[in-house]
């Protein structure tokens, strides 16, 4: 089974290849990640130099799975730092290397996130997926709560408008 760690701002740019791929390969199979398919390495690159930004700051924790030394997947906890907030926090990008998918990856990874979450004192996470994905089944199955959908919320990974689906969980 693939390990999970915690990586830092420094880690990330010492991973940019692998971190490149696993980022490029679910948009490229069809996820909804805020990119258009066929991903440009370059606009890649430059998402994970935002996030070693954020990391940086304090902002966001970033977890990966590693199989020996290849990075097979990744999900990020984006913490409030609004007064109001900071018991909350945002679970993003849920990301698992296409030939890794069904080993319990995914599972483990919002488990291990899960608890970050707990270790940073937040007790509400939310997150929101495209309707209809592979991902709704999932998080339920994960004790997510289903809150509400809004209609052409984004782009699919093809350019269509597609509804989302809020969730939220309380540790």
């Amino acid at each position: 089974m693939p390990e999970i760690a915690r990586l830092t701002e420094f880690d990330v740019l010492a991973n940019l290849p692998g971190l490149t791929t696993l980022l490029e390969d679910a948009v490229n199979n069809g996820a909804s990640v805020g990119y258009l398919r066929p991903l440009d390495s370059r606009l890649s690159h430059r998402y994970w130099r935002e996030v070693c930004d954020a990391l940086a700051t304090g902002g966001r924790i970033l977890l990966v799975a590693r199989d020996g030394v290849e990075i097979v997947g990744s999900v990020q906890l984006d913490l409030s730092r609004k007064p109001n907030g900071r018991h909350r926090a945002e679970v993003q990008k849920l990301l698992v290397l296409s030939r890794y998918r069904r080993r319990g990856i995914a599972r483990d990874l919002m488990h291990a996130i899960e608890e970050e979450a707990r270790r940073a004192n937040r007790s509400l996470l939310v997150l929101d997926t495209e309707s209809g994905s592979d991902a709704v089944p999932f998080y339920e199955s994960q004790g997510w709560e289903r809150c509400g959908s809004i209609p052409d919320f984004a782009l699919s990974a093809d350019g269509v408008p597609t509804a989302n689906i809020l969730y939220y969980k309380r540790l």
